[in-house]
């Protein structure tokens, strides 16, 4: 029984409800939202004791079912996030694993299970590229065998370049350019691990790709307007202004920001942990203005609750924002200040720029932005129009 929602949970699910609305409570969740959730776990609980299964049984395939039942019968909670933080709570206390897995007679989910093990321990990718490249490669698994029963004997060259044509009118060209880089990343993989004898990664055709253009960087008055649109007598004023001043002072991606935690602050060395692509883990410097920024944000207003995420939405749940939310608070920042809207990465160009521009050589510029390779911060060097002038010569004079 949860007694804070008069609900009465049976079932296999039973045992974890009490933890469950705690962890809601602990999240910030208003009672109503909170009550729908627990209810929507007493309505599985009872689907999964009448179908005989388990806790444990909890699959993809299994939540999609009892999600296509549930949608039948009632008008609220029907998409399978709904079931986002049971999910997460369950996966928190090890009753299910990390990803939902399907039927263990899927071959082709077994493939990719394979196959983002391989992109984390051997390429060291991301976990947002990981998820991007495995989404693409179950589209190209699915669209080869239509029927689930693979065959990697089968596949060759034409087959291949049959599904880029029909791709790329899909997608158009930036996405397609993603989708033909996970391809090929499969493709090595299945001639890596001996599931097929040749490699076929020549059979995807290279793309053209225009050279590096000059970085579009915003003016430093454009930052400043961005800046001075945030109403800081208000919380998420406060926490929109500690967002741009991080990602115009230090140049950092959004995704660095969204995953930055209160621990990543050493207060006494005046040092910023970053995490950045991969498994780099970076140290920068932490600028006055910035630090600034960021106590006045946790001194006014941010919520004191269980997550240790340092930037937190407005509304329930309070963990960690995402990219696309940290990207958001620029466009909005955009929008009030009267500008064109641009995103996030231009401030980054800015700062690299900015920094250039003040003295700084390229090394320098590539330890700020943390590029693993200086040639990736060479494109820089064709902003500072001064300097390039310098190196102008004269045009030889013709002599009748």
């Amino acid at each position: 029984m949860v007694k804070k929602f008069g609900l009465e949970v049976t079932g296999p699910l039973e045992p974890f409800t009490e933890g469950f609305a705690g962890m809601l409570e602990a999240q910030g969740y208003a009672l109503g939202g909170a009550r729908q959730l627990v209810l929507l776990a007493a309505h599985l609980s009872r689907w999964l004791e009448e179908q005989g299964l388990g806790a444990g049984d909890l699959t993809a395939e299994v939540v999609e079912t009892f999600m296509a039942e549930h949608r039948s019968l009632h008008r609220w909670c029907r998409s399978a996030r709904s079931l986002g933080p049971l999910l997460a709570y369950l996966r928190s206390i090890d009753v299910v694993g990390e990803e939902l897995p399907m039927a263990s007679g899927s071959l082709a989910e077994a493939l990719l299970a394979e196959f983002r093990c391989y992109l984390i321990s051997q390429r060291g990718f991301a976990p947002s590229t990981v998820e991007h490249y495995v989404r693409d490669a179950r589209m190209c698994l699915g669209a080869w065998w239509p029927d689930g029963l693979i065959d990697l004997e089968t596949l060759d060259a034409p087959a291949i370049i049959a599904l880029l044509r029909k791709e790329a009118n899909r997608l158009g060209s930036p996405p397609h350019r993603g989708f033909v880089t996970a391809m090929r990343c499969l493709l090595r993989f299945l001639h890596s691990s001996g599931r097929i004898n040749h490699s076929l990664v020549e059979a995807v055709p290279v793309m053209s790709r225009k050279g590096p253009s000059i970085p579009r960087a915003v003016s430093t008055e454009v930052a400043a307007k961005l800046l001075q649109s945030c109403n800081t007598d208000t919380v998420i004023g406060r926490r929109d202004f500690a967002i741009l001043t991080m990602l115009s002072r230090l140049g950092l991606r959004v995704g660095e920001v969204a995953g930055m935690a209160l621990g990543d602050i050493d207060w006494r060395a005046g040092e910023l942990t970053i995490v950045g692509k991969g498994p780099d883990i970076e140290r920068l410097p932490l600028p006055c203005d910035v630090g600034e920024a960021i106590v006045a944000y946790l001194t006014g207003g941010r919520h004191n609750g269980s997550s240790r995420a340092l930037f937190l939405p407005m509304v329930a749940p309070y963990r960690a924002m995402t990219p696309i939310g940290v990207a958001s608070v620029v466009r909005k920042a955009c929008d009030r200040a009267g500008v064109a809207p641009f995103g996030p990465h231009r401030l980054r160009h800015m700062a690299a720029t900015e920094t250039l521009r003040a003295g700084a050589s390229l090394t320098e510029v590539a330890e700020l932005l943390r590029h693993r390779n200086e040639k990736t911060s060479a494109v820089y060097a064709r902003v500072d129009q001064a300097a390039l002038g310098g190196l102008a010569r004269p045009w030889p004079a013709v002599v009748a």
